[in-house]
């Protein structure tokens, strides 16, 4: 729709004072990529610069630019700067890796981020309110001599206890697994409209909503839902400040199935993941009907943090929760902590292509997710040890409750703050270090053919180099 004002806008720049010819786009603005003007050193007056809110130039503005530096302190600091009194007119923030740039969502208006984020959250609740059915299935299928009263047709096939074990013990574990295997995309494809502008920060996005889903549906829905239908002839005669000793009674009957659920889960996804039949799938189908005899020609493989790290905390949750009403579940974890420690080594250094880094941004997700386990574990030996009228348990488990949020505390003041920002000394250091080995100009050199959306051979192996040195700028108004 705006190709004649672009055409005008080309057709009055001179094109070849600015760049040498290429056929490789940017796929950002539309031009090249190698179209970089060189800036005099002379200093321009206030006239010469001109007014830079003339409706002519905001014409020529675009949703976000790239902006260089020499140094990466330079770019840091200016990243972190409030640049105009209006807050929403110039959005800096350090620009992504080059192979981490998610190039389609780059150009969103920051006006619109804010309500795709609003919009994302309420869609994400609500996929977690109507996944309750699959669960409440589940706790059914797990509860079903309870069921037995309301559907009489089941008592015939209960009879018999190979059946009763394969309904109430592997059945649910099963269904539920196969439910949990579209929630990974469609958390992804959330994070994508969310607007992240880099993979890694929408891998980052996934994975936390798979991990709230997780930790609501597969263990405090189930609980919930389970102690609900176990308590369905009685539940009337509870008064509400009961609940709590109902639910804690209730709580240790759900071993067996957390027990299957490891075992089917993640004892299974382990298996899963060393023989990758998916790809084993694509590349059969491949060589077959494509007649492709070389490399898959799929993308190349990244590890799947926002699936995996999900699942190993909903692990240690249980094992966390579990460990006192159910001990014998912890030798079924130890296992596959073991087994998956050698797994993901081999998949992370031999398998899965590293082609940008995450910079350690989930580790905080694991601390907080262990802390709130821990706290949970704490305030459920409460309860039970209140039930049992031990005293002396209950005083012991107060002061370590304290301990742990202390411990929390002194690690957000500590380690918290090197996640969001980069320290100011170690920038210089490294600026520094490159100055004096005279790595500083090849870096100039690579940033022209770094960041472009489409890369070539030459391209391709020209991204070996620090991003911090580079800040991203978006404006709100559109292209």
């Amino acid at each position: 729709t705006d190709a004649e004002k672009m055409y005008k806008m080309l057709k009055s720049t001179h094109m070849r004072d600015y760049h040498r010819s290429s056929f490789i786009t940017c796929g950002l603005c539309g031009g090249t990529a190698s179209s970089f003007q060189i800036l005099a050193g002379e200093p321009e007056s206030a006239e010469d610069r001109g007014d830079f809110t003339a409706p002519d130039l905001r014409e020529k503005e675009c949703a976000a630019v790239l902006v260089f530096f020499r140094t990466r302190f330079a770019a840091n600091i200016t990243a972190k700067s409030l640049l105009t009194p209006n807050p929403m007119q110039w959005v800096t923030d350090l620009a992504p890796e080059p192979n981490d740039v998610f190039w389609s969502n780059l150009c969103i208006p920051y006006r619109l981020l804010w309500i795709r984020r609003v919009a994302t959250l309420s869609t994400t609740i609500v996929f977690m309110l109507f996944s309750l059915g699959p669960v409440g299935v589940v706790c059914g299928l797990a509860n079903a001599d309870k069921l037995q009263n309301l559907l009489p047709f089941l008592r015939g096939i209960l009879e018999r206890k190979f059946m009763s074990q394969l309904v109430t013990g592997y059945l649910p574990s099963v269904i539920l697994i196969l439910f949990l295997y579209i929630v990974p995309p469609i958390m992804m494809l959330f994070s994508a409209v969310e607007g992240s502008i880099s993979h890694s920060g929408r891998k980052k996005s996934a994975c936390i909503k798979v991990l709230y889903f997780l930790i609501w549906n597969v263990f405090f829905a189930n609980i919930l839902v389970g102690s609900f239908i176990d308590r369905l002839d009685t539940i009337q005669k509870v008064v509400p400040r009961e609940m709590p000793t109902v639910l804690a009674k209730l709580l240790p009957e759900k071993a067996f199935f957390f027990t299957t659920y490891v075992l089917t889960s993640g004892w299974a996804s382990l298996a899963s993941e060393l023989v990758q039949p998916f790809v084993l799938l694509c590349n059969l189908l491949d060589r077959l009907l494509c007649r492709n005899k070389g490399v898959l020609s799929c993308d190349v493989m990244s590890f799947p943090y926002h699936t995996e790290i999900p699942r190993l905390l909903v692990f240690g949750l249980i094992g966390f929760t579990f460990c006192i009403f159910a001990p014998l579940i912890l030798p079924f974890l130890l296992v596959y902590f073991s087994v998956a420690n050698l797994v993901y080594r081999n998949q992370i250094l031999d398998v899965y292509v590293t082609t940008y880094q995450s910079g350690g941004l989930y580790w905080p997700i694991v601390h907080n997710v262990t802390i709130f386990s821990l706290v949970l574990t704490h305030v459920i030996a409460l309860g039970f040890f209140g039930m049992k009228k031990s005293t002396v348990a209950s005083g012991f488990v107060v002061p370590l409750t304290i301990c742990t949020l202390l411990f929390h505390i002194y690690c957000r003041e500590r380690f918290f703050l090197l996640y969001k920002d980069n320290a100011a000394q170690v920038l210089i250091d490294m600026d520094r270090e490159d100055e004096q080995s005279g790595r500083l100009e090849e870096i100039h050199q690579q940033l022209s053919s770094a960041y472009c959306q489409f890369k070539s051979r030459k391209t391709a192996d020209l991204d070996q180099f620090d991003h911090r040195d580079v800040k991203m700028i978006q404006k709100p108004e559109d292209i």
